[in-house]
């Protein structure tokens, strides 16, 4: 039951992240666009403008726990590759319990109050002619913080069943000699 949750937790942020990722491509063909509307028929919107800026953050603050799922982030391991997988997850327990989460209920504590003073007046550009939902673009600093929080639960799972050599899958302890979990 609990390994059913985190692979359908697993299964959404990795849908989450794998549909925030279009909108790279249309990022790219919109910024074109507007290079296009400035230099050749000197024209320009602002709307479209901050487009640009929504898609930019939605990209990131969705895409965030997307990339810690597939272990795309920045990491600076001068010795973390040289570890043993049993190292590996009692650092990246360590890191998602005392690091992840924690800074993760403070980004949420700290932010509560800038996007419900935000949703309170449906905040909208400060440029004549931009977008009416400042509001909606600033929620997603929760959506960051509960996407990411999740998949530091999911790590925390998958690092104790690596410490403690279970296998999910069967219920049952790893052999030492088994390496059915991968890694390096």
């Amino acid at each position: 039951m609990f390994n059913k949750a985190l692979v359908s937790i697993e299964s959404f942020i990795d849908w989450s992240g794998r549909t925030v990722s279009w909108l790279s491509l249309f990022l790219v063909l919109l910024t074109f666009f507007i290079v296009v509307l400035r230099y050749v028929f000197d024209s320009g919107s602002i709307a479209l403008q901050e487009i640009t800026t929504y898609l930019h953050a939605t990209i990131f603050l969705v895409g965030m726990a997307y990339t810690m799922q597939q272990e795309a982030h920045v990491r600076v391991d001068i010795f973390y590759t040289r570890f043993s997988k049993q190292t590996k997850a009692w650092i990246d327990l360590f890191g998602a319990l005392f690091l992840l989460l924690p800074f993760m209920l403070f980004v949420s504590w700290i932010s509560w109050s800038y996007i419900a003073d935000s949703w309170s007046v449906f905040e909208g550009s400060r440029e004549a002619g931009g977008l009416p939902g400042v509001f909606l673009l600033k929620s997603l600093i929760l959506v960051m913080t509960s996407l990411l929080s999740l998949q530091a639960f999911i790590q925390i799972a998958r690092n104790i069943e690596t410490i403690l050599n279970i296998d999910t899958s069967t219920g049952g302890r790893i052999s030492d000699t088994d390496d059915t979990k991968g890694g390096s």
